[in-house]
């Protein structure tokens, strides 16, 4: 299975998602956002990290890169793209994912590990995964998540929602929610499914020694899923 990941000027996490990617089967190739065209891909991801510094709005910049017409008609043809944290923020930015991230809601960076629970597994992201609690790090300034109304109702018809902020044992109440986010919402897909942004770094979570190993679950699930 063949990967890309596309590195920004202030790309941090294209390193990790690499690590992570590679270590789990994927022939991964980091690819500059002044590029053109994707190289043939199964997968496409947007890492974390402070594109063009977070100038103007998070992920707005990068959202107009070279590179970004090539994934954005790789997308629409149904072809699998993940971003995580500022990934999700450039997702929203091409309108690939319904929604915006906000300031967080008591305007603080936040770096720390969460609960997250997985709400649709109808994916290929999530199919055959056999636990529903995952414990995930985020690290994001910019991770509120907000949509209107009628969106929210559309993607909640649609079954977007892909994971909620929770305890560890699934409860999403409002005090499990780090970043202020509508309903706790930490992730959501497009309509196709094909399109996942979310804010926690599954990435950061491969290996019991560097704190957990949930990521591991999730790489080693998703590329099985897109075999």
């Amino acid at each position: 299975m063949k990967s890309s990941v596309i590195t920004f000027p202030g790309s941090n996490c294209d390193r990790d998602i690499h690590v992570a990617l590679t270590k789990f089967g994927f022939i991964n190739r980091l690819v500059w956002h002044n590029d053109n065209e994707l190289p043939k891909s199964d997968l496409v991801v947007l890492p974390g990290g402070f594109s063009y510094g977070d100038y103007l709005r998070c992920g707005s910049m990068a959202s107009k890169s070279k590179i970004m017409k090539s994934l954005i008609n790789f997308a629409k043809s149904g072809g699998m793209v993940m971003g995580i944290c500022n990934g999700f923020q450039i997702l929203v930015e091409t309108g690939l994912v319904p929604g915006v991230l906000l300031r967080n809601k008591y305007l603080e960076f936040i770096c720390k590990n969460v609960f997250i629970k997985i709400q649709n597994k109808e994916n290929l992201y999530f199919k055959n995964l056999n636990k529903d609690i995952f414990e995930f790090h985020i690290a994001h300034n910019e991770g509120n998540y907000f949509c209107t109304r009628d969106q929210l109702n559309e993607i909640e018809d649609n079954n977007q929602i892909a994971a909620y902020y929770c305890n560890i044992n699934g409860k999403t109440d409002e005090k499990y929610n780090p970043n202020g986010s509508l309903k706790n919402i930490a992730g959501v897909f497009n309509k196709e499914k094909n399109v996942l942004g979310m804010m926690p770094h599954p990435e950061r979570m491969i290996d019991q020694s560097l704190s957990g190993d949930d990521g591991a679950l999730f790489f080693k699930n998703l590329i099985n899923n897109i075999k």
